[in-house]
């Protein structure tokens, strides 16, 4: 059945191609956007001017029992950009769900990252943090956790496919390589349609990890 998505980040690299499958399959798509970005919207959504970290700047917006996902973050992370993580990552959350708690919303959906992980440690902490925020704001949440979604402009990991491959050969680190692969940018959006779709129940929070992103991308 046809619902009502509010996306903030629907500009960047995954919001706007989650926003145009969800428009192809019939979905009412609000997208969050600064004015500079307005144009970046794919054709067909309703754009909604705010500042994702201020929440009073959109939460009138939000659809009462809408889905709401959340994939606002610092784009190309790297170690330099720690204070960026709380500053842009861990806000923006904390205003999210602020918001979808006020807009009574049916289904929060965060675009967290596989955690643990042996690198990028402030980057995996912002994220953890945020999922504890989501957690503990009460909402019927999922929580999913991609490593590096590949596509255009994104595609420098490719070079690591032979150590990822020796990885998952080695009994000791075949789980760890499973929860950090690779996944496409194709992949990520049909999961994340497919989570939008079928949220589940309340309750603690749902985790989706790399495996079950393929997995619901597959089907």
């Amino acid at each position: 059945m046809p619902q009502e998505v509010f996306i903030s980040g629907a500009t960047g690299y995954l919001g706007r191609a989650l926003t145009a499958a969800l428009l192809l399959r019939g979905h009412r798509v609000l997208a969050l956007a600064r004015p500079a970005a307005a144009a970046r919207v794919p054709a067909g959504a309703k754009v909604v001017i705010g500042d994702a970290l201020v929440a009073q700047s959109f939460s009138a917006a939000v659809p009462r029992a809408c889905c709401f996902v959340h994939l606002i973050g610092t784009p190309h992370p790297g170690p330099a950009k720690a204070a960026e993580f709380q500053r842009v990552d861990l806000l923006s959350v904390q205003q999210a769900t602020r918001a979808a708690r006020a807009a009574g919303v049916a289904h929060f959906v965060y675009l967290s990252v596989a955690q643990p992980a042996p690198v990028m440690h402030a980057y995996v902490a912002a994220r953890a943090a945020g999922e504890a925020v989501v957690r503990a704001s009460g909402l019927c949440a999922t929580l999913v956790r991609p490593w590096y979604v590949l596509g255009p402009g994104h595609r420098w990991p490719l070079l690591l496919l032979p150590i990822y491959a020796l990885a998952r050969c080695i009994p000791g680190s075949r789980d760890t390589a499973m929860r950090l692969g690779l996944v496409t940018l194709t992949q990520m959006t049909r999961a994340l349609v497919a989570v939008i779709e079928a949220p589940g129940g309340r309750g603690d929070a749902r985790v989706i990890e790399v495996p079950e992103i393929r997995a619901l991308a597959a089907t």
